[in-house]
């Protein structure tokens, strides 16, 4: 402040108005570069708040994201589910069809043969949902003759229908997977009775 004063004493009046001016600016300048020295911040602009991140490590229990996306897999894992069921339902009612066929005419027609096909790779289906993978199915005791065999596929079928219908979601069963096994041995034995049950 003392130089302001002397500043203003020796100078003519339009220049030491002037003079004083710069003087007051650089006073201040130095005043508030001094004082955001001491607390960190410069005027006029906000400090920053640390950053967090926009999600949380852990999910939120209860948000109402995580709960659509729970009911969204419930509900595709229940449509599987139900599609596996159907399969299985449809195994057996193409397998009563052919049984049915085959006693009235005792051959099979090419409608007959694509249902052969169809149940085959239904039933290969339901072995692989229910946990098992393509190996050559081993059945002992291959029915004699063609008429004994759609016999004991109806009859597998209607058994496989039932244990997929008794099993729950997400259970690997043992049971449905060797019933599969042994009805695929023996549709690819009446598909083609010369290869006697193996693949």
């Amino acid at each position: 402040m003392d130089i302001l004063v002397i500043c203003l004493k020796n100078q003519s009046p339009p220049r030491s108005a002037l003079r004083a001016l710069i003087c007051a600016v650089a006073l201040l300048v130095s005043g508030v570069a001094l004082a955001s020295a001491q607390t960190g911040t410069l005027p006029g602009i906000a400090p920053q708040a640390p950053s967090t991140p926009s999600k949380p490590d852990r999910p939120e229990f209860g948000s109402h994201e995580n709960e659509m996306r729970a009911k969204l897999i419930i509900k595709e894992e229940k449509k599987r589910y139900d599609e596996h069921l159907e399969r299985a339902r449809e195994v057996s009612h193409l397998a009563s069809q052919l049984e049915q066929s085959y006693e009235a005419t005792g051959a099979f027609n090419s409608e007959d043969n694509k249902k052969l096909e169809r149940l085959e790779k239904l039933t290969k289906r339901i072995r692989n949902e229910a946990g098992g993978s393509e190996t050559d199915p081993d059945v002992k005791d291959m029915p004699a003759d063609t008429a004994s065999a759609l016999k004991s596929v109806a009859e597998m079928a209607e058994e496989l229908r039932k244990m997929v219908e008794k099993t729950p979601r997400k259970v690997i069963s043992a049971a449905v997977i060797g019933q599969a096994n042994k009805l695929i041995g023996i549709i690819q034995y009446v598909r083609n009775p010369g290869r006697q049950g193996a693949s």
